[in-house]
């Protein structure tokens, strides 16, 4: 089996897609292969830049990925996408496909999207997706995004794993309240409000009164886009470059 996995490894690391898809599956189902695949990519890493993307149920995360990807692709860079999503209580899968969520994306050959279910784990980051990210890491992926179940506790979560943390929110999402309590604004680096065409104001208002009461040092810059049409989504990206530096070195992943 350790052979079968270095093969894999080697296989993945030199391009091969098929591979990489076996091993993500590995990650996620077989806990003893999981250990030895994060313990050989370990320092393999190649510079990817790791967004983590959470919010409402509803707010337009998938489609506002989907911009973003379309916009690292026009500047030539790769992309690997996971979205985790609920556990199905049928078969303990994810409950949504790649190909919905990302069609046309889906035969890029320089876009690797990969579905993980969450199986309960605590605040619905599922255990393999750290593996995941990794794993995209070493093999050559230029930007690796993470989206989350929803709010909450998960959206706290995923800022482990990657650079730069993303809320996204949308008008109507209910009472901003609920923001304060699930604590997602004190480690958000950027906050996007979508479907800002139904009315933004309130909650952008209501988004910067609430930082205003905190204790950061910083706010977070709060854009508002219209991810169905493409609209905001370049000022996104601009606010997400300035993520790139880290310790006085620029990180690979989007262009300058």
């Amino acid at each position: 089996m350790t052979h079968d996995i270095d093969r894999l490894i080697d296989d993945a690391l030199a391009g091969a897609e098929s591979s990489l898809g076996r091993l993500l599956t590995l990650l996620e189902t077989d806990e003893s292969s999981a250990s030895r695949i994060i313990a050989r990519i370990s320092g393999n890493g190649s510079g990817a830049f790791r967004i983590g993307i959470t919010g409402s149920p509803g707010s337009g995360k998938s489609t506002l990925i989907d911009k973003l990807v379309g916009l690292v692709r026009s500047q030539g860079l790769t992309a690997g996408v996971i979205c985790v999503d609920p556990s199905s209580p049928i078969s303990g899968g994810a409950v949504l496909g790649d190909r919905i969520r990302m069609e046309r994306h889906y035969s890029d050959e320089g876009v690797f999207i990969r579905s993980m279910a969450s199986r309960g784990s605590p605040g619905g980051i599922a255990t393999a997706v750290g593996g995941a990210v990794e794993l995209f890491d070493a093999c050559g992926k230029d930007v690796v995004i993470v989206e989350t179940v929803g709010i909450g506790q998960e959206g706290v979560e995923v800022t482990r794993l990657v650079d730069v943390t993303v809320l996204v929110l949308a008008p109507g999402w209910g009472d901003t309240m609920q923001l304060m309590k699930a604590g997602i604004l004190e480690v958000a680096d950027v906050i996007v409000v979508n479907k800002a065409d139904l009315g933004a104001a309130d909650l952008v208002g209501g988004i910067r009164e609430i930082l205003s009461l905190g204790r950061r040092v910083s706010m977070p810059p709060v854009v508002e886009t219209q991810a169905v049409d493409g609209i905001g989504v370049d000022e996104l990206l601009s606010e997400l470059e300035g993520f790139r530096r880290k310790d006085g070195e620029v990180r690979a992943g989007v262009a300058q």
